[in-house]
């Protein structure tokens, strides 16, 4: 593949890793973490989406989101909730936490990282130091933000549970955690940022090994891009995508016919190639409206449209709001 869609995807929709906990656990013990929805309300007011992952740095334990069949965690290994679903870590499977229905998550999310927990049948000390060195159990639990809106082909395309045994992750990955684990005992300056690093690149990992396990075949997004046909056709579209693509062209670049290429490109994402190419276009139209004072006809004419009524139509369509009331709203 000449061009790299996942690292495109990756880069427009905003990663941040702001949030990580190093959490201790003693006796028979469950936590339970909420939707995106209800963490981005509590830990990063304005987020999309929050999807969580947990590192069995110490002890054993048991994860699994509402629907999904429990999975045995060793030291080492790494739990992941792509899509924000909510779930259950745990001393045994099929065990629930105690209601809790205090606002800690939100009075401790400006504390210095990380934010050491205590849980004990539920959650004790919260923002001080727990009894880490004598602890059945410890997770260090992470938490990324990114965008939604206009386009983020990659998290439906994940696993609502990616279970990551230990090594699964590449070695610099896992150093980067190693780094992160001592940075959550020792709060050395910079820390914050070591953390938030290391929750990005364990997300950016965990998508690239997933990819990589796909059999030949596999549906979705990434599966596509595993595709000889399609996953070509991807990678043009995101390599010149102002340009005005067809059917008949695409097709006629990637070795398929337009009906064939079409057909292909439906079965494996749920999208038409025109379809794809707008809400991509949309996509990057939303990066540069964000982050420059660009006039929305600019804008227009860089992501590929003559007119900036068309582009304009285009983006409410898929956002809900004109361009340029969209921009207002993300800057302020």
């Amino acid at each position: 593949m000449s061009h790299d869609p996942l690292s495109d995807v990756l880069r427009s929709v905003r990663l941040r890793g702001a949030i990580f906990y190093y959490v201790s656990f003693d006796g028979d013990w469950a936590a339970e973490t909420p939707p995106s929805a209800m963490l981005a309300g509590a830990l990063m007011p304005g987020a999309d989406h929050v999807l969580a992952y947990h590192l069995m740095a110490k002890g054993e334990g048991w994860a699994a989101s509402d629907g999904q069949t429990p999975v045995r965690l060793a030291t080492g290994d790494i739990v992941m909730f792509p899509r924000g679903d909510g779930h259950v870590i745990s001393s045994a499977p099929g065990m629930h936490a105690i209601a809790d229905e205090s606002s800690w998550r939100y009075e401790t999310r400006n504390d210095p990282k990380p934010i050491p927990v205590a849980y004990h049948r539920g959650v004790l000390r919260p923002g001080l130091p727990g009894p880490a060195d004598d602890a059945r159990s410890v997770v260090v639990c992470g938490f990324v933000a990114c965008d939604m809106k206009p386009f983020n082909p990659l998290i439906n395309a994940l696993p609502p549970q990616l279970h990551l045994r230990a090594g699964a992750l590449g070695a610099w990955t896992m150093q980067l955690l190693d780094q992160a684990v001592s940075e959550s005992r020792e709060r050395r300056a910079g820390s914050a940022a070591v953390l938030e690093r290391a929750s990005e690149f364990v997300f950016v990992d965990a998508a690239r090994r997933y990819l990589e396990s796909l059999p030949p075949g596999s549906s979705g997004w990434l599966g596509a891009l595993r595709d000889r046909h399609v996953g070509q056709a991807i990678s043009l579209l995101h390599e010149r995508p102002a340009e005005p693509w067809s059917v008949e062209e695409l097709g006629r670049q990637v070795g398929l016919s337009r009906s064939a290429l079409h057909d292909r490109f439906v079965e494996l994402t749920g999208q038409a190639p025109m379809q794809y190419l707008t809400h991509w276009r949309m996509q990057l139209g939303a990066g540069l409206l964000r982050k420059g004072h660009a006039k929305v006809a600019t804008v227009a004419q860089e992501v590929g449209y003559d007119s900036e009524a068309a582009f304009a139509r285009a983006f409410k369509r898929l956002v809900g709001q004109p361009p340029a009331a969209w921009r207002r709203s993300e800057t302020g």
